[in-house]
């Protein structure tokens, strides 16, 4: 029993690592134009986390490290002067066989890249569907 409960965040920890190192390296390193680690139920208003922040003309996309406690449904809307988006990314795991043992990643799937036709400032809404508990960070780079 206390193998379990020791093997399960270990089995998480590496999931992550995994999942952020199996990214294309210009993924891992592009330009950032907004990050959030939500892994703590302070960080949400009412359910939800909410910020504004300013996003330049061009193509984006969404970057999310995930692990098997974050939450299912993902809900993020993002709203400017000329831009209305708004998807729920479904946390999907695979899981993956080695000859001695067995661990899963995990990744949200939906719609990730988004394009802005002029600069303007941007009201975020990641809606966690009541896991406030579940870890997960949410990028948006630059393409």
């Amino acid at each position: 029993m206390n193998k379990k409960i020791v093997l399960i965040p270990i089995v998480m920890i590496i999931a992550t690592f995994v999942t952020i190192f199996s990214l294309d390296p210009s993924e891992r390193n592009g330009n950032v134009v907004f990050h959030v680690t939500l892994a703590d139920p302070d960080l949400y208003t009412n359910g939800t986390y909410t910020d504004t922040f300013t996003i330049n003309e061009g193509e984006f996309s969404f970057r999310f490290v995930p692990n098997g406690s974050s939450p299912e449904i993902l809900s993020i809307i993002l709203n400017g002067k000329n831009f209305d988006f708004s998807e729920d990314f479904t946390l999907e795991s695979t899981s993956h066989q080695t000859g001695t043992s067995e661990y899963f990643t995990w990744k949200y799937v939906g719609q990730e890249i988004i394009s802005i036709s002029e600069m303007q400032e941007v009201f975020i809404i990641i809606n966690p569907n009541g896991n406030v508990i579940g870890s997960v960070s949410v990028d948006i780079l630059e393409n």
